[in-house]
């Protein structure tokens, strides 16, 4: 994990998002925390006494995150908001025929962010895709325009910009089995959910240096 100096210090972050966000923590796993990145941030130096929630909900796709944003983010009155969604609003294009329409996408991905607090810190992830089958690599015609959209985003409302699909597989493309970071393309195992926090810290680390 890479150190950092503290970050949002004695302040609330909420990390939202699928199921990548969620990774166990409705079922009590990591103290609720889960046991993926939002719990490795949560231990790291850069959250030192820093309040972590994690409000991520596997499946969600924008438009589930955007019915449950006021009572599981808004309510909180964070300093700092972190979200992660996409790849489900893809995936189920995929599985089950629901198309997602990019420019909706976008529409319902700043409605969320324009009913934060106007003091409110925001991190955007990008949703990543690490294909380990034939199928899952025409899944990127979707996946890239949503991608985009969270880039053009975190222009408009000057948040911090993680670029996990970018970071994730330039690690496979350096040699690293797409399989090690993800078993099914999407979901990440330990060494991912390393990577993820990794990419988080040095994102939001760079930003407050500036």
């Amino acid at each position: 994990m890479t150190a950092a100096v503290p970050l949002f210090e004695g302040r609330r972050v909420v990390f939202a998002g699928d199921s990548v966000t969620d990774c166990g923590r409705r079922e009590g796993a990591g103290g609720g925390l889960g046991e993926g990145y939002v719990r490795l941030l949560a231990e790291s130096a850069g959250l030192h006494r820093t309040e972590v929630l994690n409000r991520g909900v596997g499946g969600d796709r924008v438009e589930d995150l955007a019915r449950r944003w006021d009572a599981d983010v808004v309510i909180e009155s964070p300093h700092a908001v972190s979200v992660m969604v996409g790849i489900n609003d893809t995936w189920r294009r995929y599985d089950a025929g629901q198309e997602s329409d990019h420019a909706t996408f976008l529409a319902r991905y700043r409605a969320l962010l324009e009913r934060l607090a106007p003091d409110t810190a925001v991190v955007l992830m990008e949703p990543f895709l690490l294909p380990v089958t034939a199928g899952q690599q025409s899944w990127r015609e979707d996946l890239d325009p949503k991608i985009a959209a969270v880039r053009r985003l975190a222009k408009e409302f000057g948040a911090v910009l993680v670029r996990t699909d970018e970071i994730l597989n330039s690690l496979v493309a350096s040699g690293r089995p797409p399989e090690s970071l993800a078993l099914d393309g999407v979901h990440p195992t330990p060494e991912g959910h390393a990577a993820i926090a990794d990419a988080w810290l040095e994102a939001v680390t760079a930003r407050s240096v500036r």
